[in-house]
């Protein structure tokens, strides 16, 4: 056992059992046995990588959403459009996962046979941590990208008060040959919520331009960002670039809302059930460019100097993207996902609730 990051205790869990168990969910909430399966996949991949807010941590807010009618637990994902490069999926108000999963293997396959491609996808919802698809890209040789818009809004545009984009996280994954991948995976807002609710657990002041108060002026008290649910771009401060995590948040979300025809979270009509988020996925074959492998060779290269650079401070060095990623599969593959007892509490009541089988 360790502590875990809410002050409990967490216990280490077999991947494949925590996997199983997300199955076993999905199936008694209607999934069909393949939808399940690539659900729970893209679960693990965050609970494998380190990503543990994105995991089977999720599974609370999906029985909310499930309460709520938010989510179509038997969706049929049906293509709008499809030419040789792009293409545009309708979720059908499934879990995101899903039609992320699908729009992400299209992509590639199409990015196999002409060089590149992109896919949007509309009417879905939360589809889990954007690495996982960025990194299926780089698993098959080539570039991968993912973006999402959220329902629900969080960053404040820089001089606002008010909030205007959801966390609209974006990934980008690039093979490195034989080693790790590339991996650049964030939110564009300079923090998420959990991190307010930590500092509020530990009773903690925040960080000076994490988040605002109703007012709009930055706060470092975890009660008053909590109230407001009011965070700051990429960035934090206008004096710090916020502009640019401002900027970001945006660009995902013409990516992700516009070019799809999905919901600005903004303007969604709450009166119905249907979330309606959007996603974007692109892919690109190195190959296309450089058919000798310098490609994989030289990402490979940037990172080792990377890793190489001389430290600010004695026992701190600098790391490549997707070294902590890399390093937390090394770990959690072989010993295990540490399962805090309040999750598994709660993942406990879920499976009663649906009458899913218990396999933690």
């Amino acid at each position: 056992m360790r502590a875990s990051l809410d002050g409990g205790m967490a216990d280490r869990v077999s991947s494949a059992a925590v996997t199983a168990q997300c199955r076993e969910i999905f199936r008694a909430w209607g999934m069909t046995t393949e939808h399940a399966r690539v659900t729970a996949e893209r679960l693990e991949y965050a609970d494998l990588h380190g990503v543990d807010s994105h995991g089977i941590a999720l599974l609370p807010l999906y029985a909310r959403l499930r309460a709520e009618n938010r989510i179509n637990f038997r969706p049929e994902p049906r293509l709008l459009r499809d030419t040789p490069v792009i293409a545009l999926i309708d979720a059908d108000g499934g879990l995101g996962q899903i039609a992320g999963t699908r729009a992400t293997l299209l992509a590639i396959e199409k990015a196999r046979a002409v060089g590149l491609a992109a896919v949007a996808v509309r009417n879905s919802n939360h589809f889990g941590a954007a690495g996982a698809y960025a990194m299926l890209g780089a698993e098959a040789g080539l570039l991968g990208m993912a973006f999402s818009a959220a329902w629900d809004a969080a960053i404040v545009p820089t001089h606002g008060a008010e909030a205007r984009f959801g966390t609209n996280p974006l990934a980008f994954a690039a093979p490195a040959g034989e080693e790790p991948p590339f991996c650049f995976d964030v939110a564009t807002s300079t923090v998420a919520i959990g991190k307010l609710r930590l500092a509020e657990l530990h009773g903690r002041p925040l960080e000076s331009g994490w988040a605002l108060d109703g007012s709009g002026a930055v706060t470092t008290d975890p009660k008053a960002a909590l109230a407001s649910r009011l965070l700051t771009p990429l960035g934090g401060t206008p004096q710090l670039s916020s502009h640019k995590g401002y900027g970001l948040a945006a660009l995902v979300e013409i990516l992700s809302t516009m070019l799809s025809g999905a919901s600005y979270c903004v303007s969604r009509d709450r009166e119905k059930p249907a979330l309606d988020v959007g996603h974007f996925f692109m892919a690109i074959d190195p190959s296309a460019f450089r058919a000798d492998g310098g490609f994989e060779a030289d990402v490979a290269g940037m990172m080792g100097v990377l890793r190489e650079t001389r430290p600010a401070r004695a026992g701190q060095p600098v790391i490549a993207p997707g070294d902590p990623e890399a390093r937390a599969f090394a770990d959690r593959s072989v010993n295990g996902i540490p399962l805090p007892q309040t999750l598994v509490k709660q993942v406990r009541e879920i499976a009663a609730d649906c009458k899913a089988a218990w396999l933690l």
